[in-house]
């Protein structure tokens, strides 16, 4: 992947001016249009073997996550276990994407994965409030790089965003992306419930791809508005505007609040509707979850035995 501009766009990061010109000359949001096509796009009916086929897609997509100060070692073991095999009862489920934890777990969590497809991912840049010096937050990342990182999820400094400083966002998510180097992917966060407005979230998406994400993601779980179907839709819509324009994919992890398997499968339906089949992978669309796999296994074990299933018959995370 790219780890700047794109060439087609390179003139747009030339200055803070520029940079400016290009977000604020981005089409505004039609914020009725935006909430009425993904609500409608939430009321398709998926049945049968097209709901089996989902919910498994939907398990492979998630990544599993623990981010508490009261993590320890045992509970990250077992939640590596867990994203290997997410039911000990049936080897027919698929793994989880990756499990996601703090820096410091990063080794343990590459441990108890080990051999298997799931991924590490692990947040970094002072996560969640991103606010500490750049220097800190790319040691942040080579830290977690070090220990054995697949992937990095970042804050961007919503701050500097929201006070017009583009190109002090567009610097830093490029420096950590050189942080990152050939080993890990970047997911970057913009906290959408922070932005304020559709507008901002999708200014926030171009820039973040202009600096070379590989993933863009709504946000950290850990405010009160998390990832929606709006503006999910309006972070689907970028992603697939970008490849049109310069032949780069970008990926999409909405993250916070998707607890249900009704909800995961809306989210899917977007992304068919929205990005298209290219998207239908795990590598280039996630779930940031630590709830929703348990309904989702309960739900497959339910068309697998006509019988719904409590909560005794999944693993507590």
């Amino acid at each position: 992947m790219p780890t700047t501009a794109p060439h087609a766009l390179s003139d747009v990061t030339a200055s803070d001016s520029t940079l400016r010109r290009f977000l604020h000359g981005l089409p505004g949001v039609d914020a009725v249009g935006l909430e009425a096509r993904a609500a409608s796009l939430g009321t398709r009916s998926i049945k049968t073997t097209a709901k089996a086929f989902a919910i498994d897609l939907a398990i492979s997509m998630v990544d599993l996550t623990t981010l508490e100060g009261a993590d320890t070692p045992g509970k990250v073991r077992a939640l590596g276990a867990k994203a290997v095999r997410p039911d000990p009862t049936d080897r027919s489920a698929p793994p989880t994407a990756a499990v996601c934890v703090y820096p410091d777990m990063v080794a343990t969590a590459k441990e108890a994965v080990a051999g298997s497809t799931v991924k590490v991912a692990s947040v970094a840049t002072a996560f969640p409030a991103g606010r500490a010096p750049i220097s800190v937050k790319l040691a942040d990342v080579r830290e977690a790089v070090a220990a054995g990182a697949d992937e990095i999820d970042m804050v961007i400094d919503r701050g500097a965003f929201l006070a017009g400083n583009y190109m002090k966002v567009y610097d830093e998510i490029t420096a950590v992306k050189e942080a990152c180097g050939t080993d890990a992917r970047l997911k970057v966060i913009f906290e959408t419930g922070e932005l304020s407005t559709y507008d901002n979230i999708r200014r926030a998406s171009w820039l973040g791809m202009l600096a070379g994400a590989d993933f863009i993601k709504t946000s950290t779980g850990k405010v009160a508005v998390n990832a929606t179907p709006a503006n999910t839709l309006l972070m689907l819509e970028a992603v697939r505007d970008f490849r049109a324009q310069t032949g780069i994919q970008v990926g999409v992890k909405p993250a916070g609040g998707i607890r249900t398997s009704k909800d995961a499968i809306k989210f899917l339906v977007l992304v068919n509707e929205t990005a298209g089949e290219d998207w239908l992978d795990n590598h280039w669309f996630r779930f940031g979850a630590s709830s929703l796999l348990n309904d989702l296994l309960l739900q497959r074990q339910k068309l697998a035995t006509g019988r719904y299933s409590g909560p005794d018959y999944v693993t507590v995370d």
